[in-house]
């Protein structure tokens, strides 16, 4: 009986540290290619990206024209540029029951965006890339 209940404490504890280790780039890589994931800010939706093959994505906020990027691993965090702006923005995400959970690392207020659904099916853009 005392083993049973040090091995449950044993995962009780490792769980919430395991949770709290962000995601490596081979990880976040095999979980979102071929993917669009739609992300929410305090139960809003804030946006959606499409990460395809070789590390490509197309991010569009929500009714906002797409922009085209990639992604990159950098000091353990996932970095994005895009077209249109090649500053990094940098995350870490972390793997949670409901989907992923991405904190933003040069936010001081400390932007979260949670995954609220997924699908194969490709972003659809607004605007002059319409169908891309």
């Amino acid at each position: 009986m005392h083993r049973i209940w040090a091995a449950a404490l044993t995962l009780a504890l490792a769980a919430p540290a395991l949770a709290a280790e962000p995601m490596s780039a081979e990880e976040f890589e095999a979980y979102s290619t071929g993917k669009t994931l739609s992300y929410a800010v305090g139960g809003e939706i804030y946006g959606a990206e499409q990460y395809l093959p070789g590390r490509r994505v197309v991010w569009a906020f929500r009714g906002q024209e797409c922009a085209h990027g990639q992604w990159y691993e950098q000091a353990g965090q996932i970095c994005f540029v895009y077209e249109h702006d090649a500053t990094p923005q940098c995350w870490s995400f972390y793997r949670e029951a409901s989907g992923v959970r991405a904190q933003f690392e040069g936010d001081p207020t400390g932007t979260e965006l949670s995954e609220v659904s997924q699908t194969r099916t490709p972003l659809i853009c607004a605007g002059p890339d319409v169908g891309v």
